[in-house]
Parts: structure tokens; sequence; C-alpha cells
């Protein structure tokens, strides 16, 4: 395709975001038509082979039919796999974690319009990524004030490359996110495009007082949400979660522990339960779990023809497994703490005020602790 075609892709991308209501104020409309996501493609990306079990991947090489017109579907487009492997090193299928991907243009638009960004603002951008929105923070403010910090070295130098083929040239940092970039401080605005467990007080540090920060918070149990929060001249950041079920790959600092040796999961104290397993399957439910136990991990094991819905947190060594007997919900947990006893309050009193919505739930966060409360329907 031509320049004049990825121009009216831009165009279409554009037109189908404002329509969507992620992209709402013409700056920003000026530089999705401007900034060529393909640029940022250039590598390549994998997609998903249908009814593979478990995912497979196969790589979409930029001489591919269709490769250009995919770079501007409103779509996330996973570019690394496994840590090292990039769409060019596959012949065939990959059946690895992905751990690189271009998000969805519709929440990149969507965070960015969120994050209330003005004139003469220096935001610091936690997640490099292809580069993809770090050319639209250049675009809207000028390289100058916008600089991106990226943990894998091979990713932030394919993102400056494609950044500079678009004439864009911000700061890039290679370090880790969580520890934003001091040098550069203080910002006006500071966006995360990974996943954290707790929001560093480092970036709440390194941004100015009304200053705002917008990222995604969750857990292990891998709910999660999108939050926006002001930072005081007291150093505490308060915010509000925006709804929506936003979703990223957890920052690599913060990636869950192997589970290595279980124990045994027959041991332990056993009781009914009114909170069944079945709360983890939905998404706002499994939120309120999650902040009871934010590094518990989640399984499922069939053991003698009885499945069990399992809890483990291999940090403090404690677990808690989950079996339906009939209408009931039976409990047998182990270790230093009662894992589903803290798991089962949380859900009792976020039904009791009502179920509300992630939109409801406000966040503090001082340089001692995190904490998430909900308003009552």
């Amino acid at each position: 395709m031509s320049v004049m075609d990825s121009a009216a892709l831009r165009r279409a991308l554009a037109d189908q975001l404002a329509g969507a209501g992620a992209l709402r104020t013409e700056p920003w409309w000026q530089a999705v038509e401007g900034v060529p996501r393909h640029e940022f493609l250039r590598g390549g990306f994998f997609e998903r082979v249908e009814g593979s079990a478990p995912t497979a991947w196969r790589p979409v090489l930029a001489d591919t039919d269709g490769w250009l017109e995919r770079c501007y579907a409103d779509e996330s487009l996973v570019t690394q796999i496994a840590g090292t492997i990039v769409p060019g090193d596959i012949r065939g299928q990959i059946m690895r974690v992905p751990t690189s991907s271009s998000t969805q243009p519709n929440l990149v638009l969507r965070m960015l319009e969120d994050l209330r960004v003005e004139d003469g603002n220096r935001v610091l951008e936690i997640g490099t990524g292809t580069g993809y929105s770090t050319g639209l923070l250049c675009h809207r403010l000028g390289d100058d004030l916008a600089t991106s910090v990226e943990v894998d070295p091979e990713v932030s130098r394919r993102a400056g490359t494609a950044l500079g083929a678009c004439g864009y040239f911000p700061e890039l940092v290679v370090g880790d996110g969580l520890d934003g970039h001091k040098e550069g401080a203080p910002y006006d605005r500071l966006v995360a495009t990974c996943g954290v467990l707790e929001l560093p007080h480092t970036w709440i540090e390194q941004t100015k007082p009304g200053g705002i920060i917008l990222a995604t918070l969750g857990g292990w149990l891998y709910s999660s949400e999108l939050a926006r929060l002001t930072v005081g001249h007291d150093g505490v950041a308060h915010g509000q979660f925006l709804g929506g079920q936003v979703s990223f790959m957890l920052a690599r600092p913060q990636l869950p522990p192997p589970l290595g040796m279980l124990p045994d999961f027959d041991a332990g104290q056993e009781r009914t339960t009114p909170v069944g397993a079945d709360v983890l399957d939905d998404w706002v439910a499994r939120f309120v779990a999650q902040l009871a136990a934010p590094r518990a991990q989640r399984l499922s094991l069939t053991i003698a023809d009885t499945t069990q819905q399992v809890l483990v947190d291999v940090e403090v060594g404690a677990w808690a497994a989950l079996t339906q007997d009939g209408e009931h919900w039976i409990v047998r947990q182990g270790g230093p703490v009662q894992l589903w006893d803290a798991v089962e309050d949380h859900v009792l009193r976020w039904r009791a005020n009502g179920s509300p919505a992630l939109d409801r739930f406000q966040i503090i966060v001082t340089p001692e602790a995190q904490r998430v409360t909900w308003q009552q329907v």
C-alpha cells in the first residue's frame, strides 16, 4: 500500500476511535492521524492460532498480505513472546507466553485522554513497548516533554528506531519503570502501560503536587482496573478507579513467583463457606477478593475425580482449597494465615454494601501503604 493509503487508514482509525468514545479532543485526533502505527510494527506481530490449546502463536510479517490493514485495526498486537522472541525469529508456531505488545488503540487513546494532558505538561511514560503511544505523546506535546522508561533494552532500541523513523526523538530510558526516572523529575503527568500490584511511591515523589498519575492496579488473580490519582502537597495520592475492566501485562518485577512444590491440600482446617470459588469467575468480585489476597495465585486441580479450586500464596505459605458439595461450598485452609477467611470477609462486606462497580472504588497511596475502599450503592 502507498503512503496515501496508510494516511487513509489513520483517518479511518481516528473516526472509529471517536465513534467509540475513546478519542474525544482535537489534539489527540491530530496525533492519531499524524502518527503511523505501522512504523512501530515493522518487525511484524504474532496472531493467535484459532482453536489451539494451549494457545499457539504464529508470526505476521511486514511482507504479508493484509499486514498494513491489521496495523490499523483496533486490536492489541503481540510483538514479543517469552521475553526475547520476536516475529522474525519464528517459522511456524510457538506456544509460549506473550511478554510485549502494541496495545489496542482504543485503550491507548482512552488513557491519554483520561490523563488530562495540557499544553506544556511534562509526561513520564512507564513502559515504552513498541513506542506508538510515545509517538502520540511527542506529536501532542513535543519531544522534549516526553520521557519513556522500558525495562527491556531490545524493546527500547526497536522503539527508538521506529520513533526516529517518524521524526520523534524523546528521552528513552532503559531501566525498571517502578523506579520512574528521578533525573527528569518532577513531571506533570505519569502514565503506566504495565500493570502493578502496588503503586510505587517513587511515582508519587516524581510527580508535581496537583499532577496526575494514571495506572492499572491489580493482583495475581488477574482482575485489574485503571486508576487516576492526583498527587497532594503532602506526598499522598488520592484517586478513583475509572471502570472498563482494563488489563495490562504486569510489570516484570511484580510477576508472580513459581508455585513450586504444592502443599498437601487434604490437610488443614475445614468448614463450610457462604462464599464459593465461583465468586472468582466474576471480574469485580474477583477484584474484591484480590484486595484481601493480592499475592494469591489460583489453580484448578482434579484429585480422585473431585475438582478443587485452590488459592496459594507462596510468599506467606498459606493456601485455601474449595470444593462444592451439592449446594454448599467447603473450604480447607492451611498456613500461617487463613486466606479464605480474608477473602470471605471482603466479599461479604462488598455485597452488603450493594456490590458496587469498580468505578465506585477509591484509592489512597501514602508513603507507608496503599488502601482501596468503595462507596455504598
